[in-house]
């Protein structure tokens, strides 16, 4: 009953996860020619690339903004969508759109946004007499943009999980703490944040996870031939334009490997640490 997942997994997760830490043993060019077995020679270029210490350095700027601002905004929506308020139906719709739009289909709105010529943006600029910018072109606004953008697409999804995790929470408590006179305010640091850590806790791993593999909206909105992308490109944009671009697939295999470490060691490191701050009771 369970052979077709099974054989699923194993084609589509397994045997690419293995084959990827083979081929960062080769020299794999294009069309998927094995040149040759390389031994480490993959992983010393790797280190020796200032590229791919600026996209790993970008790569962390991106996990620094983006999941501390999803979480925080994700939560606050939450807790005001908890409440009692007409139309709550319509805004929980509103807010989770995002997490189902197609993330090239976003990507590109807010390129049009962001645009230089003829953006929203610059538009509410020069209709304020204020001197137009160009925000995907300038190396030190492109990086934020991005983190605004999937900011913006991660908020909706998370608030969801949020929302469940507040409305599992007995109101007895609530009950309770009002009866001894505590505020609203009082509630929320009490009550609802403690006993809300552990779905908290899932949704920092599920941000971290997912911000280390940013790459649609790097792709989608910056030139690969502009200026900004080195200083925007991460570490998954840099694994791809080494894999399809330079068509060296055994170096792009060892990023690949570099990033699954990472991930790995971070996500170990959280549950090691949800220890001290994670409230199962």
């Amino acid at each position: 009953m369970i052979a077709p997942v099974t054989i699923g997994l194993i084609i589509f997760y397994f045997y690419p996860f293995f084959r990827v830490i083979r081929d960062s043993f080769h020299n794999i060019g294009s069309f998927d020619r094995d040149l040759g077995f390389v031994g480490i020679d993959n992983y010393s270029a790797m280190f020796k690339d200032q590229e791919m210490w600026l996209a790993l350095g970008n790569t962390f700027k991106y996990v620094v903004i983006i999941v501390p601002m999803s979480l925080l905004f994700a939560l606050l929506i939450a807790v005001l969508l908890n409440a009692k308020v007409k139309g709550l139906s319509v805004f929980r719709v509103i807010y989770f759109l995002p997490a189902i739009t197609m993330s090239v289909a976003v990507s590109m709105v807010w390129r049009w946004i962001y645009n230089g010529d003829y953006g929203v943006i610059n538009g509410v600029l020069n209709a304020l007499g204020m001197t137009p910018h160009l925000w995907l072109s300038d190396k030190s606004t492109a990086l934020f943009c991005i983190c605004t953008v999937a900011i913006w697409t991660n908020v909706g999804y998370y608030m969801i999980i949020l929302l469940a995790g507040i409305q599992g929470i007995s109101k007895g408590y609530y009950e309770a703490a009002e009866i001894d006179g505590a505020t609203g305010i009082q509630k929320f640091f009490k009550i609802t944040l403690p006993l809300l850590t552990p779905t908290i806790f899932y949704v920092v791993i599920m941000l971290v996870i997912s911000t280390f593999q940013i790459f649609g909206e790097i792709y989608m909105m910056i030139d690969q031939k502009a200026v900004a992308m080195k200083y925007t490109q991460s570490i998954v944009m840099h694994f791809y334009r080494s894999a399809f671009s330079y068509s060296k697939k055994g170096y792009a295999s060892a990023v690949a490997v570099l990033l699954f470490v990472i991930i790995m060691t971070l996500t170990v490191f959280q549950m090691k640490m949800q220890k001290k701050w994670v409230n199962y009771e």
